[in-house]
């Protein structure tokens, strides 16, 4: 699990690092304020913030910060297909930490209720 929860967490500080200035270098662009914005980029501005605060928070807690990034995309997703906008690939490479850190929370949370520990996250000695 070790291996999934680094993975992740490199990942998503990658991501972090690299898109945050762009996304500031832009002004921070409000949601629902400017009345040119199709219902696509309104959707788009609202859930890359979520986002970056999944991939954030994955760190301390994997699966409230996987249910962050997954849920907003999926939802961004299912809103370009009915608005027949043109969903970005960029935003599939958020999805890939945001469902390690799914699964990591989820494999962890499972190991508790159960009483096993996951194979690599034994004592150290």
């Amino acid at each position: 699990m070790k291996t999934v929860r680094w993975t992740a967490r490199i990942l998503s500080l990658c991501i972090l690092v690299f898109s945050l200035p762009f996304y500031f270098g832009y002004g921070n662009p409000l949601p629902f304020t400017k009345p040119e914005y199709t219902l696509w980029e309104n959707i788009a501005l609202t859930m890359v913030p979520l986002v970056f605060v999944g991939l954030a928070v994955g760190w301390k807690w994997p699966k409230i910060g996987g249910f962050l990034v997954v849920i907003p995309i999926i939802i961004g997703f299912i809103v370009g297909l009915f608005t027949k906008a043109s969903f970005s690939g960029n935003l599939l490479v958020p999805l890939v930490p945001g469902v390690l850190y799914l699964v990591d929370g989820l494999r962890s949370k499972e190991a508790e209720t159960t009483g096993t520990m996951p194979k690599d996250s034994g004592p150290q000695q």
